[in-house]
């Protein structure tokens, strides 16, 4: 009768921890995944911003510096409408190879733990889900490098400043982060000014 006892309480407390394990594994599977949507999502998402600066220097000086920066970050001239006075450049977001591998990791370990719940659920499958990993790490290292690779453009426009001819307002559209290292690099060297919205936008 004893015995009997041992083995049914033994009986209980392995499916007690059977089910904790599967539902931490589950609920790791669920983060994961989670964590790895919103990081390919953000990767891809358009982050165009428009800004306006002004500078105490005279146009020509700041689109001097200003062209010479854009070219050694890699942007090329693509056109431009002079009676509109806006200067475009163009250049190529290059991914990165570390975050690919990262993301590829991140992807087969999630892919292999909703393999293990898979086995937990069906027992008869054997260990056939856990090659689940197989896919889903390069499957999002590919996502990211197709979707993160692109064309962006720099769009650069001089607003008439009738009142003082010597400053220079200028209207910026382009990525958000390179806005900012603009101001970043820039600031000190034109003497530029903005409203700091920049700094301010969220992510």
């Amino acid at each position: 009768m004893m015995l009997n006892y041992i083995n049914n309480l033994s009986l209980i407390i392995r499916n007690l921890l059977m089910t904790y394990s599967l539902n931490s594994t589950l609920l790791l599977t669920i983060l994961l995944g989670i964590g790895l949507f919103f990081f390919l999502r953000a990767s891809s998402k358009d982050r165009t911003t428009v800004v306006e600066i002004t500078s105490s220097q005279k146009p020509l000086e700041v689109l001097k510096v200003m062209y010479e920066w854009l070219n050694l970050r890699g942007w090329k001239q693509s056109g431009g409408n002079f009676e509109q006075r806006i200067l475009i450049f163009k250049g190529q977001v290059v991914s990165s190879k570390l975050l690919a591998i990262f993301l590829s990791l991140l992807g087969g370990f999630g892919s292999c733990a909703l393999g293990l719940v898979i086995i937990q659920i069906f027992p008869t499958l054997g260990w056939w889900p856990i090659l689940l990993g197989f896919i889903g790490g390069p499957l999002s290292g590919m996502i990211y490098f197709k979707k993160s690779a692109r064309e962006e453009k720099f769009e650069l426009r001089l607003i008439s400043n009738d009142n003082n001819e010597d400053m220079t307002s200028m209207r910026l559209r382009a990525h958000r982060d390179e806005l900012i290292s603009l101001e970043n690099e820039l600031s000190d060297r034109l003497k530029l000014k903005s409203d700091g919205s920049l700094f301010k936008t969220p992510i």
